[in-house]
């Protein structure tokens, strides 16, 4: 597995763990981060994660604008990890391409959701880059 994916699969695990307890939590964040990883990863990790945190109130407005029909809170928290995770690093990382921020949170989804959750987190995401890209 390439190793950015690998660092997007820990900090969604991470997110969704924040999704629960609604605190951030260091000691998971260490779990996560140590081992064979380069420095670049860790930093890339701890970024979105301490990131998604911080802007969480924001991003959780962008997410239920576009999620229409869907109450923020009856979203399943894996999908949501996923759009919370592609939101901040379409919002916050210039030097991730934004189809890429999009491609990499479905693939999650597929992975860890239900069977249709990954049609419904591309229509979410779809519609932040729109906006994104009129800007």
């Amino acid at each position: 597995m390439h190793q950015r994916k690998k660092s997007r699969d820990s900090v969604l695990k991470l997110i969704f763990e924040y999704l629960f307890s609604g605190e951030y939590n260091e000691k998971t964040l260490l779990i996560m981060t140590t081992g064979e990883m380069p420095m670049s990863e860790v930093d890339y990790i701890t970024t979105v994660y301490k990131g998604v945190i911080k802007h969480f109130d924001e991003l959780k407005e962008i997410i239920t604008k576009y999620a229409r029909g869907y109450d923020f809170d009856r979203i399943y928290k894996l999908d949501l990890a996923a759009m919370l995770l592609a939101v901040f690093e379409m919002k916050y990382m210039d030097d991730i391409p934004l189809g890429t921020s999009i491609a990499e949170a479905v693939e999650l989804v597929k992975t860890y959701s239900v069977e249709k959750s990954y049609a419904f987190v591309n229509g979410v995401l779809s519609s932040v880059y729109k906006e994104i890209t009129a800007k």
